[in-house]
């Protein structure tokens, strides 16, 4: 548990004085290189083509989830893809090119597979339990005792 919460205060650490910082010191170097008003047209033509991106890319995920439901699929991919869909718009709302360069690289359809299979690693690691190849799952073990029965319908 210990381990678990130092690994949450450096991500909190990151988010919250590292990323603030790299974004301030990106848009500086931009403004003196491209000046300030044209580091403010591009941050402004960065937002739009991000919301332009996100209403498509969402909308593709939404019919693609509705798709495999109504097809009785389970949506795991589809899942994914709209949480990768609303990571990325979060990150594009936050204004700075470093936040908006990794909100696009969850967005576009052609990186968002990377970021998939990085999430579904994280996300059973996290099910499984970190470095436990062996780790049980919930149900009964092959060793268990086994029941068989019939149903009766009445």
């Amino acid at each position: 548990m210990a381990a678990r919460r130092r690994s949450i205060s450096w991500l909190l650490f990151l988010v919250l004085v590292v990323m603030p910082l790299a974004e301030i010191y990106v848009l500086i170097q931009v403004g003196q290189v491209i000046g300030a008003w044209w580091t403010i047209a591009l941050l402004v033509a960065d937002s739009i083509l991000g919301g332009w991106l996100i209403r498509r890319e969402g909308g593709r995920a939404w019919r693609a989830l509705r798709d495999s439901l109504s097809t009785g699929r389970m949506p795991a991919r589809e899942l994914a893809d709209g949480a990768l869909i609303l990571m990325g718009g979060t990150l594009m709302l936050s204004p700075g090119f470093v936040t908006d360069v990794y909100g696009i690289a969850l967005i576009l359809p052609f990186t968002r597979p990377v970021a998939r299979r990085l999430l579904t690693g994280v996300l059973t690691r996290r099910l499984l339990g970190a470095g436990a190849p062996n780790a049980r799952r919930p149900g009964p073990g092959p060793d268990g005792p086994v029941i068989r029965g019939e149903v009766v319908d009445e």
